[in-house]
């Protein structure tokens, strides 16, 4: 087991490695001259070149990649271009509401797909099972925007039951803090539960399909013994997959969910950033999203090994 959790974390490294030089890349990537667009139209020469010599983009690449790379060793992640605030100091203020909406919704979407998904496969082919579906369907094809403004409208202006937007603080109260984050919750959670109850129903109709569960009926076992107990377990380790894919979903969606709940978290610090071409910001916040994305990752695979101990060797 700890030789297993050895290696899966050490593989963590390059993987780090890699995502952290794409994401120095950004800046080179990016169309035409960045000190240029950064300037704007109006700057001089002289300011191109104070703002290239800033950016170090008068020294060669792998020399700045290197010493970028061993400043964030440090946990310095650069300065921003526009604010002249420490990007370390930006993402702190706005990680709070981010983080927030974050557990609110996997939480959410795990307790509702899941159930849905169960019921759908043990109900398989009745109406049930075509409900949970078609609301599978809808939920995945409809995008968090759209979600988002109809119910903002629904629930916020036409019933007045909930806040349009802004986000309160945990610390200000537990339900001022829940309210404003119960509408965004539900628009970026929307796809979320629809990919986790798809394929909760798709895994465990094969599981329930398997001799042992129909010797399990044989022997009288209950049906939520059968569902949970065995089934649900042993498709456990495809749903954890999806569940740890699937944040990669809500990264994005959160830089949308926030912009139309106008919640000030990590999501509208990334827009922000993009459009006045404040490269330090937008580095540092992808890097800490693909941080995240890769330990949500290491976590999912060392989950494995409790649903299913082979995988420990």
């Amino acid at each position: 087991m700890l030789a297993y959790v050895v290696r899966r974390v050490l593989a963590t490294i390059p993987v780090m490695l890699v995502v952290a030089f794409f994401v120095f890349s950004l800046l080179y990537l990016a169309p035409g001259d960045p000190a240029a667009v950064i300037a704007g139209d109006q700057a001089t020469p002289q300011d191109v070149e104070r703002i290239r010599a800033s950016l170090g983009l008068d020294r060669p690449f792998l020399i700045r990649f290197g010493e970028w790379l061993w400043r964030i060793l440090q946990g310095d992640l650069g300065v921003s271009i526009f604010t002249n605030l420490p990007v370390s100091h930006m993402i702190a203020q706005r990680i709070e509401p981010t983080t927030a909406l974050m557990i609110i919704t996997i939480t959410l979407a795990i307790a509702v797909a899941v159930p849905l998904g169960v019921v759908a496969a043990w109900k398989a082919g009745s109406w049930i099972d075509r409900a949970v579906m078609a609301f599978a369907v809808f939920g995945f094809s409809v995008p968090v925007f759209v979600t988002g403004y109809l119910l903002a409208y629904v629930f916020a202006l036409e019933l007045d039951w909930l806040p349009v937007q802004g986000y309160t603080p945990l610390s200000q109260g537990f339900w001022p803090f829940l309210e404003n984050l119960i509408l965004p919750a539900l628009a970026l959670g929307s796809v979320y539960i629809a990919l986790i109850a798809r394929i909760t129903r798709a895994t465990m109709l094969e599981v329930l399909a398997q001799d042992y569960i129909r010797t399990a009926k044989a022997k009288g076992l209950g049906s939520r013994g059968i569902l949970f107990l065995h089934a649900l377990k042993n498709a456990a380790v495809p749903i954890s997959t999806v569940i740890g894919i699937g944040i990669a979903l809500l990264i994005g969606g959160a830089v949308v969910t926030e912009s139309v709940f106008a919640i000030p978290g990590l999501g509208r610090l990334t827009v922000d950033a993009i459009l006045r071409r404040d490269y330090p910001v937008i580095q540092g916040v992808v890097l800490l999203f693909s941080f995240v994305y890769v330990l949500v990752n290491l976590a999912i695979d060392l989950l494995y090994t409790v649903f299913d101990p082979r995988i420990r060797y």
